[in-house]
């Protein structure tokens, strides 16, 4: 598994919401064995992940640039009871902020944690 992201947007939205990184971690290992809900193009991937101590169908849906085994960024979400999609201008955007995100080496990654750009997500522990 590749390193993981979250931008900062991404970030406080979560945080409201209560969506922990445990989720996020296990999506990722889910997408990296071939269980991605949508692909969006781009790198662009849609994934259903569950609300704390319940199921995918009443969760959220992100939006993450991934790569498998690589990079995953967490970009955008949504709770599936308050919208159905992004619109053709979401999508447009968030394809290029993934071609962007995707192309950052490992000096840009730090200068982008250290700005706070973006968070990484820290695995503390193998996941089974």
């Amino acid at each position: 598994m590749g390193r993981i992201f979250k931008t900062a947007e991404f970030t406080s939205w979560a945080n409201d919401e209560g969506l922990e990184d445990t989720a996020l971690i296990l999506a990722v290992t889910e997408m990296d064995n071939g269980l991605i809900d949508a692909k969006l193009g781009g790198c662009v991937v849609k994934k259903r992940v569950p609300r704390l101590n319940q199921g995918k169908s009443s969760g959220f849906r992100t939006l993450i640039a991934f790569r498998s085994e690589d990079k995953a960024f967490y970009m955008f979400g949504f709770a599936k009871n308050e919208r159905d999609n992004i619109t053709k201008t979401e999508k447009a955007v968030l394809l290029e902020l993934a071609k962007l995100l995707l192309s950052y080496n490992n000096t840009q990654l730090a200068k982008a944690i250290k700005d706070k750009e973006l968070y990484e997500v820290i695995r503390n522990e193998p996941l089974t």
